[in-house]
């Protein structure tokens, strides 16, 4: 998760909204990835995509069932969605998304034997998530 917290803090850095992802596989790092909707335009360029995108290219496989995703904000549904197709093995999020959070969704919209883990470094990210909108309303 403390990779997860420097590529949101590379979002921060860049005016993005800091949420950031790393995908582990066999206990390495096999992708990363951060907020940039702003950077390409692209309402799709959430951190969690742009890492699944880069761990199946590593992996040569779009199934990501041996993995882990270690997010610093609980996915989107969109992001969610991915996840799923993805057949993510785990997913560790750090702080909650009360708003637009994918696991408030009822069924579940995440693979059923994706396994679920909140509330690692939450208070780092949701510091990082708080200074960002706090600087962005000044």
């Amino acid at each position: 998760m403390n990779e997860a917290l420097k590529q949101a803090q590379y979002a921060f850095d860049e005016g993005e909204i800091p949420v950031g992802a790393v995908i582990v596989s066999k206990n390495r790092i096999i992708a990363k990835g951060y907020n940039q909707t702003e950077r390409l335009n692209d309402v799709t360029a959430h951190a969690e995509m742009i890492a699944i995108t880069s761990a199946a290219n590593f992996l040569g496989a779009k199934y990501l069932i041996d993995c882990k995703l270690y997010v610093t904000l609980e996915p989107c549904m969109m992001c969610g969605g991915a996840l799923f197709w993805s057949q993510i093995g785990e997913i560790h999020y750090a702080t909650s998304d009360p708003k637009r959070g994918c696991m408030k969704a009822e069924p579940s919209i995440l693979h059923p034997k994706t396994k679920i883990f909140a509330g690692t470094l939450a208070q780092e990210a949701e510091l990082l998530l708080n200074n960002f909108f706090k600087k962005l309303r000044e």
